[in-house]
């Protein structure tokens, strides 16, 4: 679900803002929803607040793929331009069309 709040969406391509990452968006929370075991994990002076949207990403790093849980306040537009080299991708994405992802026909936004 997509807040209409939510600073970024589905298919667009982002990166954070401390670590050295990038991914493509493929699902929205409007605020935080995974485990208070995941949270508490984050160090004290580097967690987010729970109350703003939390994105799920089809990620890469330079240790490879992976999926992020990332908040709003620590995501930054990507001005690489690349693709997002993630196997899921094609799962959920048919195409890259002026720097955003396009969900597939049948995929819900």
């Amino acid at each position: 679900m997509e807040s209409s709040t939510a600073k970024f969406g589905i298919g667009e391509i982002v990166r954070h803002r401390v670590y050295p990452f990038r991914g493509v968006i493929f699902d929205v929370d409007p605020v935080f929803s995974n485990s208070e075991e995941w949270y508490d994990a984050i160090p004290e002076d580097l967690r987010p607040a729970k109350d703003q949207p939390f994105y799920h990403l089809f990620a890469e790093n330079a240790d490879g793929p992976y999926v992020a849980y990332v908040s709003e306040q620590n995501l930054l537009q990507d001005e690489d331009g690349g693709p997002v080299r993630h196997p899921n991708v094609e799962d959920v994405f048919e195409c890259m069309k002026d720097g955003r992802y396009r969900l597939r026909a049948g995929q819900a936004n």
